[in-house]
């Protein structure tokens, strides 16, 4: 995987700011003879787990930071450690390590305000799980309510546009879904069984690229099954809301073209396919 950037081509050194951060508040903290022995302690445990990040070495920065927690659990930089192991394990891509960690953070650290990004992290951690179509969806479904949980809490953040985008990026996906498995079903000959997925992108996912297409498989469906009045009213439906479209041109000549037989495979009780994870 190429750790310069993220699925929708984003940077993924989102953290950059927090690194110079660090920095200074490390070399204001050095120069307190307070307590020399802890802050000292503190200082070269946290710059060595930074670097270790820094040289790309997630596993072992994760393992770092945690320690800088365990010997000092008190301080102010067990609190960033925390978010900071997080963020190496997303970059090691052990995604379920860095779920667990931000959900620890955010539990033990409600007002702090690194929370917003701990949010996007854990969508981010989510969102790049997601699998093709032809998968189990899940992750997309967790990815998208994260992202929504996101937006919702902290709408202003710095973080919300991206995952506004990827909002509509993962409903698509989700609709993907539901017109393969609606493909399937009408492959088979079972048609209301494909119906009902077809039905379900338009009312669940209106705003998708989708659309247009499961319009025009509802035209064929009806047609399939001699609800020919059905499918001229679906046919028009897509005529008017999306003229010009390569579907439109197929449903025009299907509804033009009198219906289908209905095989007998359509009286056949539903069955799922074998992809299908509920």
């Amino acid at each position: 995987m190429d750790r310069s950037a993220n699925n929708s081509g984003h940077p993924r050194w989102p953290l950059a700011g927090i690194f110079v951060a660090a920095a200074l508040l490390l070399s204001a903290c050095a120069s307190s003879d307070d307590d020399a022995y802890s802050e000292g302690a503190v200082e070269r445990l946290y710059n060595g787990a930074l670097n270790l990040l820094q040289n790309e070495d997630f596993e072992e920065a994760a393992v770092a930071f945690d320690e800088v927690e365990r010997q000092h659990p008190y301080s102010i930089w067990a609190t960033k450690a925390q978010i900071m192991a997080a963020y190496s394990h997303y970059q090691n891509n052990a995604y379920d390590d860095a779920v667990v960690a931000i959900d620890r953070f955010v539990q033990l650290h409600p007002s702090n305000r690194d929370v917003p990004y701990a949010y996007y992290l854990k969508s981010l951690s989510y969102y790049e799980q997601i699998s093709d179509v032809g998968r189990d969806q899940q992750m997309t479904r967790l990815a998208l309510k994260s992202m929504q949980d996101l937006v919702t809490r902290f709408p202003e953040s710095k973080y919300a546009r991206d995952a506004e985008l990827k909002i509509d990026l993962t409903r698509d996906h989700l609709a993907g879904k539901e017109m393969e498995i609606g493909r399937y079903y009408e492959n088979q000959g079972r048609y209301l069984a494909a119906i009902n997925r077809f039905k379900i992108v338009l009312e669940s996912y209106q705003t998708t690229t989708h659309v247009p297409e499961a319009l025009h498989r509802l035209t064929e469906t009806y047609q399939a099954i001699g609800l020919v009045g059905e499918a001229r009213k679906t046919a028009a439906i897509l005529g008017h809301n999306f003229p010009g479209n390569e579907w439109y041109i197929d449903s025009f000549e299907i509804v033009e073209g009198g219906p289908k037989p209905v095989p007998a495979a359509a009286d056949q009780p539903e069955t799922k396919p074998w992809y299908w994870p509920f």
